[in-house]
C-alpha cells in the first residue's frame, strides 16, 4: 500500500460518511473538481500539503485529523 492509496482511501470514507460526493467535496474545499478526481484516481501521487488543508478545511477538521487514522498510522508504506 502507498500513501496515496491511504488518502484516498480516507477521502472515500469521509465522504461516504459526510453523504458528499467527490464533486461537492471540491466545491466545499475552494479546489477543482479535476484535483480532486486526480487524486482519487491516483493520477496525482501526492498532494501538497496545501490541497490536503483545503480538502480538510471542506470536511471540516484539521489536517491533523484528516492524516490521523488507522491506516496511516499502522501501514508499513511501499516506497514511492
Amino acid at each position: 500500500m502507498t500513501y496515496s492509496d491511504v488518502i484516498v482511501l480516507r477521502l472515500t470514507r469521509l465522504c461516504e460518511v459526510q453523504n458528499i460526493t467527490t464533486n461537492k467535496l471540491a466545491t466545499l474545499s475552494g479546489i477543482t473538481q479535476s484535483t480532486v478526481e486526480n487524486i482519487m484516481s491516483g493520477k496525482t501521487r501526492n498532494p501538497k500539503l496545501k490541497t490536503l488543508h483545503k480538502l480538510a478545511v471542506g470536511l471540516n477538521m484539521t489536517v491533523s485529523e484528516l492524516l490521523d487514522f488507522p491506516e496511516m498510522n499502522e501501514t508499513i508504506f511501499e516506497d514511492e
